[in-house]
């Protein structure tokens, strides 16, 4: 049985590999064959790369899509990571009396589905645009402000923090720091791995999103990548060549992303601490 096991492990994995990569096989494929070579199931790549490449850049603003999605991202990715490693830090590294209750509504709002507060929100930001324009209904800014305050994170960045020495902080009060400057100088850098697996999270929600970019933003220079990938679809003869052309390359960022910051993301999942 011993010697059986490995060979199921490995076969096990194998198919576990294929399902998961199948699908991108295909987007990849399917970007290189004309919409009716995908419609009809075709495997092979095909010679109609280019031409895709030409027609989606020529009929849709790509390169303004993607430009409003990684404005949108990198700055929703900022805000989150300094909001909710500030209100983590402090949530663990303080006393107060009333902080464990603030707490605990904050996780409970992690139960309130978006689609319910979607519409106070709107009418928010509807009065916004009346004081400030820029922040307001069909802004960027008001894509991702909404994103950069979850409880999710803030848990996430409290329960990494519980494995921060305290020992280091003494070190810093005694050496003159402010507590701005132990935060900045010395628990960031210390907290690197748990900073870059929120940043993958934070970075992949904010360019996934739709929903809330959809009601929010209404100009056709402000749509991001999913929104641009929605209106291809909802043509009345879709060309999915272009299409998965669109998808394919709005897949690149994530997935680089997550490529190059894997190890970092895995140690910062487990709670790890480097120096």
């Amino acid at each position: 049985m011993k010697k059986l096991k490995r060979p199921l492990t490995y076969l096990f994995l194998s198919i576990a590999t294929i399902i998961s990569i199948y699908p991108f096989f295909w987007m990849v494929v399917s970007m290189t064959n004309r919409s009716v070579d995908v419609t009809r199931g075709r495997q092979l790549p095909g010679l109609h790369l280019m031409e895709n490449l030409t027609n989606l850049f020529n009929q849709v603003d790509m390169v303004t899509a993607l430009t409003n999605s990684f404005i949108i991202a990198i700055l929703s990715t900022f805000f989150t990571l300094l909001i909710a490693s500030l209100a983590g830090y402090g949530f663990q590294m303080y006393r107060s009396r009333g902080k464990d209750l603030v707490f605990n509504i904050l996780l409970l709002s992690m139960m309130i589905p978006f689609a319910s507060i979607m519409v106070p929100l709107y009418r928010l930001f509807g009065r916004i645009s009346q004081t400030a324009p820029f922040l307001g209904i069909d802004t960027l800014a008001a894509a991702f402000l909404p994103t950069i305050t979850t409880a999710f994170f803030i848990f996430f960045f409290r329960q990494n923090t519980r494995m921060f020495p305290k020992d280091l902080i003494e070190a810093g009060r005694i050496d003159g720091l402010s507590e701005i400057g132990i935060f900045f100088r010395i628990f960031v850098p210390t907290m690197k791995t748990t900073y870059a697996a929120a940043a993958i999270i934070a970075f992949m929600n904010s360019w996934n999103n739709f929903l809330w970019p959809l009601v929010v933003l209404q100009s056709p220079s402000n749509q991001t990548i999913p929104l641009l990938i929605s209106n291809l679809g909802s043509s009345y003869a879709p060309d999915y060549g272009m299409i998965m052309s669109a998808i394919t390359i709005a897949t690149l960022p994530t997935a680089l992303v997550f490529f190059f910051m894997q190890k970092h993301f895995v140690a910062g999942m487990m709670g790890s601490v480097k120096g």
